[in-house]
C-alpha cells in the first residue's frame, strides 16, 4: 500500500507514525505548576538527541479546542521538568498517569506514586521509576498544535542495581525499560540480544576469509 501524507487525515498519519515507528521509549514526565501543583504525564513521543549539550525532546500535542496541556503550560511557565524512565513494574501506575485528569487534581497521588525532591529543578521526580533525568527547558520549536522540547539534562537518578559502579553500564537483568508500539501494545527489553559493530579493519578480515 501507498500513502500520499499530503493528502491523508492528521489522525490516519498518526495511526501509521506510531504503528510502524516504534517500540518508542516512554517519559513519564513530571512538572510543577505555578500554583505548586504536581503533574505527571507520559509520552512516546521522545528520545534522547544529543550527549554535548546533553538533551532530551518532547513531542508535546495541544488538546483538540488548541488550549495547552498541563505538561506542556508547566514546562512553559517554569522552564524546568523531570523525565522519568518507566520499567516494568511502573507500567500500570503509568497509565493511571495517563487519563485526563482535571488541573487541579495531581496523577502521582491518583498512581499512588512517591515524589522526592529534585536537586536542580523545582519539581519532583517519581521514586519508583529506574531512572530519572533532571532537565532546564533548553528551546521549543512551536507548531499549531505541538511544541517540540529541547530539555537539557542537569542531573540523573539512578537505582544502584540498573548500573555497574565500575564500568557504569547498564545491568540489563535488572534494568527492563517498557516501550510502547502501536494501540495500546507495549513491549519490555526484557528479551536481549548483542550485536557487535565490527571496526572496518575486522569487517574486511571477516570477507576475505568468507571469500577464501
Amino acid at each position: 500500500m501507498e500513502f500520499d501524507f499530503r493528502a491523508i487525515t492528521a489522525e490516519l498519519r498518526y495511526k501509521l507514525l506510531c504503528g510502524f515507528v516504534g517500540p518508542r521509549p516512554i517519559a513519564l514526565v513530571t512538572s510543577r505548576s505555578r500554583d505548586g501543583v504536581d503533574n505527571a504525564a507520559p509520552m512516546s513521543f521522545f528520545n534522547v538527541f544529543a550527549q554535548t549539550p546533553p538533551l532530551l525532546i518532547l513531542g508535546l500535542q495541544t488538546r483538540p479546542d488548541g488550549r495547552l496541556k498541563d505538561t506542556t503550560r508547566n514546562i512553559l511557565d517554569t522552564g524546568q521538568f523531570v523525565v522519568n524512565l518507566v520499567d516494568e513494574p511502573l507500567a500500570r501506575q503509568m497509565i493511571v498517569c495517563a487519563i485526563d485528569f482535571p488541573s487541579e487534581v495531581s496523577e502521582t497521588d491518583m498512581a499512588g506514586l512517591q515524589l522526592a525532591p529534585a536537586e536542580t529543578v523545582a519539581c519532583g521526580r517519581i521514586v519508583e521509576a529506574p531512572v530519572s533525568f533532571e532537565c532546564r527547558l533548553e528551546r521549543t520549536v512551536d507548531y499549531p498544535t505541538r511544541h517540540i522540547v529541547f530539555g537539557e539534562v542537569t542531573w540523573m537518578h539512578v537505582r544502584d542495581s540498573c548500573i555497574d559502579p565500575e564500568t557504569l553500564y547498564v545491568r540489563p537483568e535488572a534494568y527492563c525499560p517498557i516501550a510502547r508500539l502501536h494501540a495500546d501494545n507495549y513491549i519490555s527489553a526484557r528479551d536481549q540480544y548483542v550485536l557487535h559493530q565490527p571496526s572496518y579493519e575486522e569487517w574486511l578480515a571477516r570477507e576475505s576469509a568468507r571469500t577464501g
